[in-house]
């Protein structure tokens, strides 16, 4: 993990205009929040001084990164804040932490044993043992587990993906892979209606997400340098990109690894994407052609904050309107409180919900069936808070799809 780079996180051209306060979540909803400007540039001027300067507030930090899409002078108002936090937050980490962080690790035990742990995690005095024991909020709801690993089920189950001409690799995530294996699917099967086989990485460890913002740096570091390692690998062998359903995860590995971790990602990023950026840009260049079905209904589109930062939300937005009658509302670009692994904490959980609740009210507004998002979080918690359905752009799409027709227009 590398240190905090004044001139990488350019904190010194911040301006005083103080728009990062004006967007920040954290702030409208929390008094003890400092907000971004004084927790990050205004701070740091300080902990480069003297480390004792470190403020514990920083923890409320949901790193949406909205300060930085809002600052004029492009400061990494987030990141000066998520660098501050590995490098001057306490060494040990409760039992919780670790635990919410080790996807990978927590995953493996829980796929064997789904049934009983979805049981377990849903009974009212497990919730209450978990919240007292661990401090996770005991009204938080956990999203369950797959009875299979998505990589068990591409290897065995899936048609095979030799014989096409062109490759993507796929990067899952530790949501496909251990929760929700049928998005996997869906992007394997909407992969290949567009002409593409699909690969797995070599090795594939979680992007380390819930490490960093659990202040896990070198355990994120390590799963950092395999993911590279791998995705390297991948496009060394013939695969055109790597591609993500998972929009959190996609911002991590290009933009996080080497301004916070140290791991050098020049070479990569322009071939790691979402499938929607992917699918969108080769529609443009004539290269895919999608043929739809008529999909008549209303559905509310959310743009996750790590979307919002990417500056890629057109490209889920201008597919899903290629569906022919369906009617897509756009959320106002509100923040739904979850944060990754800052929801389920007990002493976050309040702040959790109270930002999220101006997205639960225009979602109920919106008089939509079902919402769509491009982030497992976020999809987690307006299941739980709103009540609605959640499904990714991925999924979506394919089931507006007319496979067989799409599939021939992409044979060559």
């Amino acid at each position: 993990m590398q240190d905090t780079n004044i001139s990488q996180n350019n904190f010194e051209q911040c301006l005083k205009c103080s728009l990062c306060t004006t967007v920040c979540p954290m702030m409208a909803a929390n008094p003890h929040y400092p907000g971004p400007k004084q927790a990050g540039p205004d701070g740091e001027r300080y902990r480069l001084k003297d480390p004792g300067f470190y403020d514990l507030t920083l923890k409320y930090c949901l790193n949406c990164k909205r300060c930085e899409v809002a600052c004029p002078s492009g400061v990494r108002v987030g990141d000066i804040i998520q660098a501050s936090r590995l490098k001057y937050g306490r060494l040990s980490r409760p039992l919780r932490d670790i635990t919410l962080a080790s996807t990978d690790f927590v995953g493996s035990l829980a796929v064997p044993f789904a049934p009983i742990v979805n049981g377990a995690l849903s009974l009212p005095i497990v919730k209450i043992a978990m919240d007292a024991i661990l401090k996770v909020d005991r009204h938080r709801t956990f999203p369950s587990y797959s009875r299979r690993k998505f990589t068990d089920i591409f290897e065995k189950d899936l048609p095979s993906q030799e014989g096409y001409k062109r490759y993507v690799s796929y990067f899952h995530g530790c949501y496909v892979n251990y929760n929700y294996p049928q998005l996997g699917v869906d992007f394997v099967t909407l992969m290949n209606a567009c002409g593409y086989g699909v690969r797995l990485l070599d090795r594939e460890k979680c992007c380390g997400v819930a490490l960093i913002s659990n202040g896990l740096g070198k355990q994120a570091s390590e799963n950092a340098a395999v993911n590279m390692a791998s995705m390297r690998k991948a496009l060394d062998g013939g695969s055109e990109a790597v591609l993500t359903s998972s929009s959190t995860c996609t911002f991590t590995m290009r933009d996080e690894y080497d301004h916070l971790l140290g791991i050098p990602n020049e070479d990569i990023r322009p071939h790691l994407m979402l499938a929607v950026k992917f699918i969108y840009d080769r529609i443009e260049s004539g290269q895919i052609s999608l043929a739809f079905k008529e999909m008549p209904g209303r559905l509310a589109y959310h743009t996750p904050c790590h979307m919002q930062k990417l500056g890629w939300t057109v490209y889920s937005t201008e597919l899903l309107k290629m569906i022919p009658g369906l009617d897509l509302q756009i959320l106002p670009q509100e923040c739904c409180g979850i944060s990754g692994t800052f929801g389920f904490k007990k002493e976050n959980y309040p702040y959790s919900q109270k930002i999220g609740a101006k997205l639960f009210e225009a979602i109920r507004d919106s008089g939509a069936a079902a919402v769509i998002t491009d982030c497992e979080t976020c999809k987690w918690q307006i299941e739980m808070s709103s009540g609605y359905r959640v499904y990714n752009p991925i999924t979506v799409l394919l089931n507006a799809l007319d496979l067989e027709k799409t599939k021939m227009l992409n044979a060559e």
